[in-house]
C-alpha cells in the first residue's frame, strides 16, 4: 500500500506504517509541504537503509568466500600431513598417530 492516499474529495494525504506489539498501525501525518518533507525524510532513511544492507551482504559474501578458502587450504594441509605421517611408518590407531611395530 502506497503511503500516499486519496480521500474521495481527490486530496492527498501521507501517512506512515509501523508495527507495534506485532500488528501494523497507520499514522496520519497530513498533506502539504509538510506532507512532502515527510516523505521525501522516509525515502531518504528508506535508502539508507538499503544501502547499509547491501553493504553488509557484500561483506558476508565476502567473508563467506574467504572461509571457503581457509576450509580447502585446511583440508589440503590435513591431506598432506596425514600423509608425511603415513610415508614416515605411523598409522592412526583409536584417534592417534602410532609409530607403527618393527619399523626403524
Amino acid at each position: 500500500m502506497s503511503p500516499w492516499e486519496k480521500r474521495a474529495r481527490g486530496k492527498r494525504y501521507f501517512t506512515r506504517s509501523q508495527k507495534l506489539n506485532g500488528r501494523v498501525v497507520r499514522e496520519y501525518v497530513g498533506s502539504g509541504p509538510l506532507a512532502e518533507l515527510a516523505a521525501e525524510t522516509d525515502a531518504l532513511r528508506r535508502l539508507r537503509r538499503e544501502k547499509a544492507a547491501q553493504v553488509w551482504r557484500q561483506e558476508r559474501e565476502s567473508l563467506e568466500a574467504l572461509d571457503r578458502s581457509v576450509e580447502e587450504l585446511h583440508d589440503t594441509v590435513e591431506i598432506l600431513a596425514r600423509a608425511t605421517l603415513v610415508a614416515a611408518g605411523y598409522r592412526f590407531h583409536k584417534g592417534e598417530w602410532r609409530k607403527k611395530r618393527g619399523r626403524k
